[in-house]
């Protein structure tokens, strides 16, 4: 790969390229096989090895980065060779931008990186480990960011969001389900502020908050319009007092809807499968989700949890490693246990599901084990079911109690323990291979 080759210890099962190969090369690049190591091109000047890494995480894990700051350039190592083609098969057609310049990614003819650090690589390990810390939850490795010359900046967990161009719906369900893919979102407050669209959402974690920034600010939510402008506010937490279309707080599914409250549907009934996204839809291999939990065509780029870093990582309140969800805003007169059943069955063993008596619009749903009970979150949060943008989330609960004998229970408590229906009871069952988000086509087995 150009621009190291005067540098070949760096790198292994590679030799030094002669003049007369670089000067048959220059201009006339033959493409090179798949590799874990991914060559990036004409990265302006200021770019940090955070930034860079940031290009790869929704991909899968980042193993090592190679900065080369004079040439503006940089290698950067996936931890497998599906994620390298995932990216590279993402950003081809739709490319990449760092600091308002696109930059241009392709395979490299190197098969790794060393990991011992050259003066030239800029320190970027820290960077790293901090941006892998973000996508698969442990947000412990801070520190370490000191050397990346302020890649931990002094802020809190507030974002002030402002959206330009508003052409088309903005409901807060729409910011909660793009913002989520970045950590879990404690509050939303939406209003109008000098005439413009303005949101404040607060995160678990202040880290949580600087991906989200770094990652979305400048991006549109739909082709040509709803520009993202982000900011950090000087708030360190934010008072919400009612649970509706313009506040909502996440961790307090108590609250009321208070006076005067438009109804959700009216603000949720706005067509979005007409809109066009600036993004195209991620394909990738198995095992990496495409984007979960969007109204049709309001996907906001890949940025997904995979299947394989799922299990006990995400922040989300309740117990740590709980395997009972919480389940709310449902709607009342359509909701049965047995659905809920069927439903959370598509991502996980169920055994018990209990529909509140005095709320019917909340549930409880036990899950086989954590892992199981993540995936259910990742993959049905924010969806409609009936109407309603279903929210799901770890329950405080760690088991869901069945009702004493004549207790008044009116059939809302089911124990499906037993079911035949369970997938996942065989750990070698192929239906793990085959979890995807919900869509509007069915796949039928089983047919005699």
């Amino acid at each position: 790969a150009s621009g190291v080759s005067n540098r070949p210890s760096t790198m292994s099962n590679s030799t030094p390229a002669t003049d007369n190969e670089k000067k048959k090369s220059k201009g006339k690049r033959s493409p090179c096989s798949p590799s874990r190591v991914l060559h990036i091109r004409q990265i302006p000047n200021g770019v940090t090895g955070a930034e860079v890494v940031s290009l790869g995480l929704p991909f899968g894990k980042v193993t090592n980065l190679l900065m080369l700051r004079g040439k503006g350039q940089a290698f950067l190592e996936m931890a497998s060779i599906d994620a390298a083609v995932s990216m590279v098969n993402y950003y081809t057609p739709a490319t990449p931008h760092l600091h308002n310049q696109p930059v241009y990614i392709q395979y490299s003819n190197y098969k790794e990186l060393r990991t011992d650090n050259q003066y030239n690589q800029a320190r970027p390990q820290p960077a790293l480990q901090c941006a892998n810390a973000v996508q698969h939850g442990n947000l412990g490795i801070t520190s370490a960011l000191a050397s990346e010359g302020g890649v931990l900046p002094s802020h809190g967990s507030v974002l002030r969001i402002v959206v330009e161009n508003v052409f088309c719906p903005v409901t807060l369900d729409i910011l909660y389900q793009i913002f989520s893919k970045f950590g879990f979102v404690l509050k939303i407050v939406m209003f109008h502020k000098n005439n413009q669209f303005q949101a404040l959402l607060q995160y678990a974690d202040a880290m949580n908050a600087y991906y989200a920034k770094m990652s979305l600010d400048g991006h549109c939510i739909y082709t040509g319009c709803c520009t993202l402008r982000i900011d950090f506010s000087k708030l360190t937490n934010l008072t919400v007092k009612y649970n509706n279309d313009k506040s909502r707080d996440f961790t307090r599914i108590d609250l009321p809807f208070g006076d005067g409250q438009r109804t959700m549907e009216a603000s949720l009934s706005t067509p979005f499968a007409t809109q066009n996204t600036i993004f195209p839809s991620y394909t990738g291999p198995p095992g990496f989700a495409p984007a979960l939990g969007f109204p049709q065509g309001a996907a906001l780029g890949p940025f997904t949890v995979t299947t394989s870093a799922a299990p006990g990582h995400m922040t989300i309140p309740g117990i740590p490693g709980n395997s009972v969800l919480l389940v709310s805003n449902l709607n009342p007169e359509a909701i049965t246990p047995y659905g809920l059943f069927i439903l959370f069955g598509v991502y996980g063993d169920v055994h018990r599901v209990k529909i509140m008596f005095k709320k019917r619009g909340i549930a409880l749903v036990q899950m086989a084990d954590a892992t199981q009970a993540q995936l259910a979150i990742n993959y049905l949060n924010g969806q409609r079911l009936y109407g309603r943008v279903m929210h799901a989330t770890l329950s405080k609960y760690q088991t869901i109690q069945l009702p004493r004998e004549g207790q008044e229970d009116k059939g809302l408590t089911k124990d499906y323990s037993n079911s035949p229906l369970h997938r996942f009871k065989n750990p070698c069952s192929k239906n793990f291979q085959n979890i995807f988000p919900p869509s509007a086509t069915l796949h039928l087995s089983n047919i005699p």
